[in-house]
Formats: C-alpha cells, sequence, structure tokens
C-alpha cells in the first residue's frame, strides 16, 4: 500500500489547479458513492486530484487515489486494500479506471455495503454500465458524465476570463445581452475556428503539434481495448467497427442505409446497428433519433454525426466543410445537457420543445416556417436578432 500512497503523493504534486471544469462545481461531493464517467482522455483523472489538491489537502492522511490498473492489484485486491486503509483512518477513498479491473462492481457494492463512513469516487469509460453491472450501483451511486472542453470553458483557458454558464433557457430569451457581455470583453471569432480544430480534448495545451497524433493513439485505444473489455467484441471485428467510423466522418451528417452499408462493410444487420450503437455509448459518434422513438442497440438513427469538430478534423479533414462543423458542433454542445433529436423540418429539436435550423449568416427562416418555439442559429455573426442567435454562443451552455 506504501507504493501507492507515494504514487499518489507524486501525482498530486504536479497537478495543476489554475483552472478547473465546470463539472466541479456541479458533482455533489457530499454524497457516499459518486461515478463519473467519460471517454478516455477528456481529463477524469486531473478532475479527481485536482479536487483532493483544493478541498483536502489539509488532511491528506485520510486521503488516497489509486487507478485500478496498477500493477499492484495484479497480485492484491481491492476489498483488501479498502480495509487496510480504512483501518487506517481513511475517509475518502478515490478509484480511477474502475473498469479495468475484473469485478469492480461487486466489489465496489460490498465497500459501500461494509464501510459506511468511507466516501468513495470512481470513474470509469463512458461505455461503463451501472444499472445492468452484475451488482447493481445504481441505487447507491450518483452518477455523472463528463465531456470534452465547452467553447466556454477552452475561452477560459486561453483568455484566463471566467464566463458563467447560460442555461438553454436563458439563452433562448436574452441572447443578445449574452452575447453582448461577451462581445464587451473578448472577439469569439479569434478563438472558435481554433477551438473547433483542436480545442475539445484537455491535452490540446501539451505539445500542440502532436495534438492529432495522440488523438487517434487515444481513438484506437477506445477501439481496440475499451471496446473489447467492455462489449466482448472480438479483436477480428474491431477492423469492420474502424470501417464504419470512416464511412461516417466522410459523410457526415450521415443518414444510414442500413442495406447498402451492411453489404459495403461486410456484417449483417443486427451486426452493424450494434455497431453504430456502441460508437456513439463510447463517445466517437452521436446518433440522433426522431422524437419519440426508442433508443436501443437495434434501432436505426436517424441520422448520425461525430462526437465533436475535432474527430472531424482527425478522420476526414476533407470533409470539414463549414456545414458540418456548425452541425456537429451545436449537436455536442447542446446535447450534453438537452435532450437532442432529429427534426423532420430543421436540423434539430431539443427537449421535445424547440426547433433549430443551423446556418451561415444570410440564413433564413424558411426551413422552419411556421414552427413554434423555432430558431436560427447562425455562424459568422457576432450578435443575433430576435430568433436569430449566433451559433458559438450555445458553446456556454456548459
Amino acid at each position: 500500500m506504501e507504493a501507492l500512497i507515494e504514487l499518489f503523493q507524486r501525482k498530486l504534486a504536479y497537478v495543476n489547479v489554475g483552472f478547473t471544469r465546470s463539472l466541479m462545481a456541479e458533482i455533489n461531493w457530499n454524497a457516499r458513492l459518486i461515478g463519473i464517467k467519460g471517454a478516455r482522455g477528456i481529463g477524469k483523472t486531473t478532475l479527481l486530484l485536482q479536487y483532493i489538491k483544493l478541498h483536502l489537502s489539509d488532511r491528506l492522511d485520510e486521503v488516497l487515489y489509486v487507478s485500478l490498473d496498477a500493477i499492484w492489484f495484479n497480485t492484491n485486491s481491492l476489498v483488501d486494500l479498502v480495509k487496510d486503509f480504512e483501518q487506517r483512518g481513511g475517509k475518502y477513498i478515490f478509484l480511477d479506471e474502475v473498469h479495468k479491473y475484473s469485478g469492480w462492481a461487486q466489489e465496489l457494492k460490498n465497500i459501500y455495503d461494509d464501510y459506511p463512513e468511507l466516501k468513495i469516487v470512481f470513474t470509469g469509460s463512458s461505455l461503463l454500465e451501472i444499472l445492468n453491472a452484475r451488482a447493481d450501483l445504481s441505487r447507491r451511486a450518483v452518477i455523472y458524465n463528463m465531456q470534452g472542453f465547452s467553447f466556454r470553458e477552452y475561452l477560459g483557458i486561453e483568455t484566463g476570463i471566467r464566463f458563467e454558464r447560460i442555461t438553454l433557457a436563458d439563452l433562448l430569451a436574452q441572447h443578445t445581452d449574452k452575447a453582448r457581455e461577451v462581445n464587451e470583453q473578448i472577439k469569439p471569432f479569434q478563438h472558435f475556428d481554433n477551438y473547433l480544430q483542436h480545442g475539445y480534448y484537455p491535452y490540446y495545451k501539451e505539445e500542440s503539434d502532436l495534438y492529432f497524433m495522440r488523438l487517434g493513439e487515444v481513438l484506437n485505444m477506445m477501439l481496440e481495448i475499451e471496446l473489447p473489455l467492455l462489449r466482448q467484441i472480438d479483436l477480428a471485428y474491431v477492423a469492420k467497427i474502424k470501417q464504419l467510423l470512416t464511412v461516417i466522418a466522410e459523410s457526415v451528417p450521415f443518414i444510414p442505409n442500413v442495406s447498402k452499408l451492411s453489404e459495403k462493410i461486410g456484417i449483417n444487420r443486427n451486426t452493424l446497428l450494434s455497431y453504430l450503437h456502441y460508437l456513439d455509448e463510447i463517445e466517437l459518434t452521436r446518433n440522433l433519433f426522431r422524437s419519440g422513438e426508442g433508443i436501443s442497440a437495434l434501432q436505426k438513427p436517424a441520422k448520425v454525426y461525430l462526437e465533436n469538430t475535432n474527430l472531424l478534423y482527425l478522420l476526414a479533414e476533407e470533409n470539414a466543410n463549414r456545414g458540418n462543423l456548425r452541425e456537429t458542433f451545436f449537436a455536442n454542445q447542446v446535447g450534453y445537457a438537452y435532450d437532442l433529436n432529429y427534426a423532420e423540418q430543421g436540423d434539430f429539436t431539443v427537449n421535445n420543445k424547440y426547433t433549430f435550423e443551423i446556418g451561415g449568416k444570410d440564413k433564413t427562416g424558411k426551413q422552419v416556417k411556421g414552427l413554434d418555439n423555432a430558431y436560427i442559429v447562425s455562424d459568422d455573426i457576432t450578435h443575433g436578432f430576435h430568433r436569430k442567435i449566433p451559433l458559438w454562443l450555445f458553446g456556454f451552455l456548459y
């Protein structure tokens, strides 16, 4: 255990707390069991270490952070670690990468039940199943989802200005005032294109010239390690999933033709639909369904986007035209906190109430004419008017 403590102290010494994610303030840290899910490389480890450094640095003898992919666990169990830790007066344990530890759900359940004074925070892949895991943790754990930087958070890092989050209701009702407040402090378009290209994943600040190489490595690890581990996909079929992802990237926004796609890739219909579902689960795509449709592994999405604009530059830069970037950005920023669906008229419906048509500065309301609660979202404008809203402002929703 001493080796794990030493590793924890070393990691903590190097963590920077100059900028923290908004999720930090949204988590109820008083809960006894907290889970944080998210795609690989999104910043979950940093979030844990920052919280410890900011809020528990005066009681580190009661705190332990450990990654469950540590070699130590090859010959030791999590239950034994927690028993030893609790006997030494431990009160807070932070468990990173729980999906890499066999039997994690059952052991976490036992720890939760057996140590009522212990507070546990764990992180895991976006594929982590809390409800369907062998030991149902859904009644015990408070689960949060984490995704990459919003445009607002990116601006906070680049400019040092901490802008407040805007709710969707306030954005729709007060977008002219909100846009003016931002424009009085910065020029959003000085930063917007950089964000679309390489500002989504936290490691963009580390050796920026290697950003896409690292992003490609992360993507391969998600497909070659996490998917087989957590969805029991045979490694031999990962190449088919990569082929499917490439097809999507070259065509986004992608409207699936299941028959043609099945034939092109050489897999049957149900397997194809399962792969589309897995790509959405692992946060490489965002699948849109019509309002009222049930979402299941075998439900055909009406439209498919890449999960964020950085992936578009990585996988199919030639397809990173302005129209694709606009819609992908909107889907990513809005879909994080709100229900996003395919629209029969317009581009998106949100919360089954609002309709949005995305376009450039000259976009009119022709496509959504006659609809209640319909809005035009325009790129290339700094301020909006009435129901025409700047696209970049939707990057302030989280």
